[in-house]
């Protein structure tokens, strides 16, 4: 687990909800049960404050970070997508855009990492579909410096045609097979993690979920279930996420709840 990953799980799943913000020495202590030591959370929050994720403050216990509002809007957005509280309606119609790739190789596997991200899938290396149409993907392409167009487009061929344009853009055998995976390999993480289990260790135990969870945001478009195989992989791997989220949800904060107060200041016992 990388620091930077690490600490924007970290913001958006528990510090969010609290403000947004923490001193030092609470994220060294959140960061640690992970295996994360204190250089790399120093590394990894200087880039985040270069690229405008967190911006520096002073708390009454000393340094702290507090989110940006771009980060705290792309957070947002990812909850939603993480714990699936948006509708997944469909209206018939693709968010088409054509655009002119970047001519740097780097410059393309970035783009196509963010589109990715947004829920777009590639129809060829300029024309991206999407059955989520965000506007975010303007703001994506503009400071990127690409020409683009943008379309509203509905399949002539219907619910099959469209089906087949799905298989061209993503690897839906492979997303599957990923959500299988996913299952597979998290159930000895948190079958383990009793009602009697120390809250460190449920909260480490929910975090790896978490942050493992994450990782379909940027290979997972969450298509309609219109667009979608029968007996879906994701949707098996979307209920065991829940249930162990949720059931893993009280220790894990009550685990925070001690570290940031840990790092807060304390009051001088008054002399009767």
């Amino acid at each position: 687990m990388q620091a930077r990953s690490a600490l924007f799980d970290l913001y958006g799943d528990y510090l969010r909800p609290r403000g947004g913000r923490a001193p030092v020495a609470a994220l060294f202590r959140l960061l640690a049960p992970l295996g994360i030591a204190a250089p790399a959370v120093r590394t990894a929050v200087y880039r985040m404050v270069r690229q405008g994720w967190l911006h520096p403050l002073r708390l009454s216990t000393g340094p702290g970070y507090l989110l940006t509002p771009k980060a705290a809007r792309r957070l947002d957005e990812a909850a939603a997508r993480i714990y699936r509280t948006g509708r997944n309606t469909w209206d018939g119609r693709f968010d088409l855009v054509v655009f002119d790739p970047p001519v740097q190789r780097a410059e393309r596997g970035k783009l196509a990492a963010s589109l990715g991200f947004l829920g777009y899938g590639a129809i060829d290396a300029g024309t991206w579909i999407a059955t989520r149409p965000t506007e975010e993907v303007e703001t994506l392409l503009t400071d990127a410096g690409v020409r683009f167009e943008r379309f509203a487009a509905h399949h002539a061929g219907g619910v099959e045609g469209a089906e087949a344009l799905v298989r061209r853009a993503w690897d839906l055998a492979e997303i599957g097979a990923a959500y299988q995976a996913f299952v597979q390999d998290l159930r000895s993480v948190v079958a383990d993690v009793a009602a009697d289990t120390d809250d460190e260790r449920a909260y480490a135990a929910r975090f790896t979920l978490v942050h493992a969870w994450r990782t379909f945001l940027f290979r997972d478009p969450q298509l309609p279930p219109d667009l979608l195989p029968e007996s879906w992989p994701g949707s098996t791997a979307a209920e065991f996420f829940d249930d162990h989220a949720a059931r893993l949800r009280p220790a894990a904060d009550r685990y925070v709840d001690r570290c940031l107060e840990q790092s807060s200041p304390r009051l001088p016992v008054p002399v009767s």
